[in-house]
C-alpha cells in the first residue's frame, strides 16, 4: 500500500529532517527547509533481502577492453577546447550562468550547428514556448532541418519523446523547471532536481545521447539546488561575465572527458556568439601608455596564456583603517603582497588605500600574477609608469624572493608575439628553453631586484 512520507530538506546541502527547522544543522543556512513529500510505494527493508538479477561479475582490469569514443566537434573551436576536444556522446553536460548571460543563446546556437551535419537535435524549452523559441532563432539566422523544439515541463512526457525520436543531442532548459509527476514537491525543489537528473543520466547513458541541461545560480553564483547535482553529472560549466561588456568566459569546473582548467571566450554580438580567438589583444587593446600603475603578465588559462592588465591606485587613506578592495584578484592576496613590500621592500604603506583591477574583467587566481601585482602597486605609490613594452612574470616569497613558475617558454612567446620585448621572469626559469628572437628575457630573484629593473630601484 503506498503511503505519503513528509520531511523537510535544506535547498542548499540537501539535509534532511523530520521536523522543519529555522537554520540547518548541516550548513547553517536560514530559511532553507522546504517540506518534500514522497510517495512509498513498498515496504521498508524489502531491497535488502532481494536476490540481484544482474549477471555482470567483476573483472580484471587488464582485461577490461575500451573503444575511443569519438567526439564531435562543433563549430565553436572554444567551446571544444573547454569540453576537452568536442562533446562525448552519453555524456550529461551542466551549464550554469546568471540570468541573460547567453547560455540559452549559446546552446541553441550549438544546437544549429550539431543539426547542419545531420545529427537530430531536440531542444526542450520548459521557459518558453515553441513560437518564443522560433522567435529567438530568427533572430540568431538559424533554420536547421533536423533541430527540432519542444516545450514541456513533464519529466515523462520528454522522456517518452526522446525514446520515439532517438535524438543524437537533447538540450534542457532548464532543470528547474522539469517536475516528475511521481514526485509531489514543486518544480525546483531538491527532490524535483536531483530526480529529474536521475532519470535524464539514465537516458543519457543507455541511450548514448549527449544532453545539455542548463541551471540556474543563486545570488551567491553557485548553481541553485542540492550540491549532488554537480556530482551527478559528466560536466559542469560556468557562463560568467557582466551583462554591460560583450565579452563571457566559459569555464570549466568539472569536466570526466578533458581539462578543468579551459576556459573559452566569446563575444555578445547582434546575431549570437562569435568565439574570440586571441583574447590577449583583446585584453589589451584599450591599455593607455605612460600611465603610473599599470603592469602585463602572461596568465595560464588551462593550456593557453592569456596577457592581461592588471592595474593598481594607491592612494592615501581618510580613515584609521585603510581599504583594500580588489576586482579579479583575491584581496587577501593583495595584502599579503603589501605585507611583503612593506617588509622586505621598506616601504610605508600602511596609510594608505590599495585599489586593484584586472582589466577586462578575467579572474586571476595563479601564484604567477604576484610580482606584476608588486610591480604595480609600487608602481603607482611612487607615481611612477613602467615600460609600455615590459611583460612582468613571477610568484613572490614571503622572504622576498621570486619563485619558478609553470610553462615559462609558453607565456614568453605568447608575450613576443604580442610585440613586448622585455620580460622579467624568475631566476630560476631561465634555461632549458628556447628564447624568441628579438626579446630580452631577465632573471630575478628578489623583489628589490625586480623593481630595479621595473622602475629603476
Amino acid at each position: 500500500m503506498a503511503k505519503k512520507k513528509t520531511k523537510f530538506m535544506c535547498q542548499s546541502c540537501g539535509y534532511e529532517s523530520p521536523k522543519w527547522m529555522g537554520r540547518c544543522p548541516g550548513c547553517g543556512a536560514w530559511n532553507q527547509m522546504v517540506e518534500e513529500v514522497e510517495i512509498v510505494g513498498r515496504k521498508k527493508g524489502t531491497f535488502l533481502h532481494t536476490p540481484s538479477t544482474s549477471t555482470a561479475k567483476a573483472v580484471s582490469i587488464k582485461t577490461i577492453e575500451t573503444v575511443e569514443e569519438p567526439r564531435i566537434q562543433t563549430d565553436l573551436k572554444e567551446l571544444n577546447r573547454v569540453l576537452g576536444g568536442g562533446v562525448v556522446p552519453g555524456s550529461l553536460v551542466l551549464i550554469g550562468g546568471d540570468p541573460g548571460i547567453g547560455k540559452s543563446t549559446l546552446l541553441l546556437q550549438v544546437s544549429s550547428q550539431l543539426a547542419s551535419k545531420q545529427q537530430k537535435v531536440l531542444y526542450i524549452s520548459g521557459e518558453e514556448s515553441v513560437k518564443q523559441t522560433k522567435l529567438r532563432a530568427n533572430r540568431l539566422n538559424i533554420h536547421a532541418d533536423e533541430l527540432y523544439v519542444f516545450s514541456e515541463t513533464n519529466l515523462e512526457t520528454i522522456l517518452h519523446t526522446i525514446e520515439e525520436m532517438v535524438p543524437s543531442f537533447v538540450i534542457i532548459d532548464s532543470i528547474q523547471t522539469i517536475y516528475h509527476p511521481d514526485v509531489t514537491s514543486a518544480p525546483g525543489s531538491v527532490s524535483q532536481v536531483r530526480e529529474c537528473t536521475a532519470e535524464l543520466m539514465r537516458i543519457a547513458k543507455t541511450k548514448g545521447i549527449a544532453i545539455f541541461i542548463v541551471g540556474h545560480v543563486t545570488k551567491e553564483g553557485s548553481i541553485a539546488g542540492p550540491k549532488l547535482l554537480e556530482h551527478m553529472v559528466d560536466t559542469v560549466l560556468y557562463f560568467e561575465g557582466e551583462r554591460h561588456h560583450s565579452y563571457r568566459i566559459l569555464r570549466a569546473v568539472k569536466n570526466r572527458f578533458g581539462s578543468t582548467n579551459e576556459m573559452g571566450i566569446f563575444e555578445m554580438k547582434e546575431f549570437g556568439l562569435d568565439e574570440v580567438e586571441n583574447p590577449s589583444e583583446i585584453f589589451l587593446e584599450e591599455r593607455s601608455h605612460g600611465a603610473a600603475g599599470s603592469t602585463v603578465v602572461a596568465s595560464m588559462e588551462g593550456t593557453r596564456p592569456v596577457l592581461v592588465e592588471i592595474q593598481a591606485l594607491i592612494a592615501p587613506t581618510s580613515f584609521h583603517n585603510p581599504k583594500r578592495m580588489a576586482t579579479g584578484i583575491d584581496h587577501n592576496r593583495v595584502s599579503l603582497i603589501m605585507a611583503v613590500l612593506e617588509k622586505r621592500v621598506g616601504m610605508l604603506l600602511q596609510q594608505q588605500d590599495a585599489y586593484l583591477k584586472v582589466a577586462g574583467g578575467l579572474k586571476l587566481d595563479e601564484p604567477a600574477i604576484d610580482l606584476a601585482i608588486a610591480v604595480s602597486i609600487v608602481s603607482s605609490f611612487r607615481d611612477q609608469p613602467t615600460r609600455a613594452k615590459d611583460c612582468i612574470i613571477g610568484e613572490v616569497g614571503l622572504t622576498g624572493e621570486i619563485r619558478r613558475v609553470s610553462r615559462i617558454e609558453q607565456r614568453v612567446q605568447e608575450a613576443a608575439k604580442l610585440g613586448f620585448d622585455r620580460i622579467i621572469v624568475p631566476q630560476n626559469n631561465l634555461g632549458g628553453w628556447t628564447i624568441p628572437k628579438g626579446v630580452q628575457v631577465i632573471g630575478v630573484s628578489t623583489i628589490v631586484e625586480a623593481l630595479e629593473y621595473t622602475l629603476g630601484g
